[in-house]
């Protein structure tokens, strides 16, 4: 058997079993920044569910503060929704009143640290929007690789016939990038903006602090929040998918 061959399936494979594990382990940033806090999950079909926020990679779970008596006749003590489910969220809402003494200062530390970060934190970012914009490059080293291997008698009919496995690998790369680097959105951190958010037939206007973005998540700090226009304005912070909400102003 070719050395070269060997070489391209050790490394397919090796790539494919790094990729599954990081992505088994990866949570969205947005979403862990609210796990441990009451938060409103509230859906695009009007459903609102409030419990302590557990984020998993799969998923998510909200445990209720007291057991829910179903109509059904069973008690309930948790929701959870599934990553596939994902489409259906329109934002989740972090009110203030709603925090420990310490889940505020917390906060409030937070606010702080996005405003004015740090040597250390500005590193991280960079660090992290650098292995964002080279994904792309990673992608084209693997398909060199799966090229090569197919001009392969050997690993010709080996690859083809698995082009479905060798499709979902080269995914699970890409995916393990899960800011989605945004030179717009990037500038932009810790400063005011305006957030659009699609809520049905209406697009609704939020002022806040843009704390962090990730491929399905914007996060936006300390706005006044209302559901509906005769409800008292309330002081909350948002994560709400990039599919319905979009950072359009700065503001002030």
């Amino acid at each position: 058997m070719p050395d070269t061959f060997l070489i391209t399936i050790v490394f397919i494979a090796l790539t494919t079993l790094v990729a599954a594990f990081v992505k088994g382990k990866s949570k969205d940033r947005c979403l862990v920044d609210f796990s441990g806090d009451l938060v409103n999950l509230e859906m695009a079909d009007g459903k609102v569910v409030w419990g302590r926020l557990n984020v998993e990679s799969t998923g998510l779970e909200l445990l209720y503060k007291e057991k829910h008596h179903d109509e059904d006749g069973h008690d309930e003590y948790s929701y959870m929704l599934y990553k596939s489910e994902f489409a259906r969220i329109l934002a989740f809402v972090r009110y203030h009143e709603q925090l420990s003494e310490e889940g505020k200062k917390e906060r409030q530390q937070e606010i702080e640290r996005t405003y004015h970060p740090g040597f250390f934190r500005r590193l991280k970012r960079k660090i992290r929007n650098f292995f964002s914009t080279v994904r792309d490059s990673i992608l084209e080293v693997v398909n060199l690789f799966i090229g090569q291997a197919k001009r392969i008698t050997l690993a010709q009919g080996v690859l083809t016939s698995q082009d479905k496995y060798v499709s979902q690998m080269k995914e699970k790369i890409v995916g393990l990038s899960a800011t989605a680097y945004e030179p717009l959105l990037e500038k932009n951190i810790g400063r005011k903006v305006v957030l659009e958010l699609i809520r049905g037939d209406k697009t609704i206007e939020y002022v806040g602090v843009l704390k962090d973005y990730t491929q399905e998540f914007i996060e936006v700090l300390d706005i006044a929040y209302k559901k509906d226009v005769n409800q008292k304005s309330k002081r909350a912070d948002f994560v709400v998918p990039r599919s319905l909400g979009i950072i359009r102003h700065l503001a002030e």
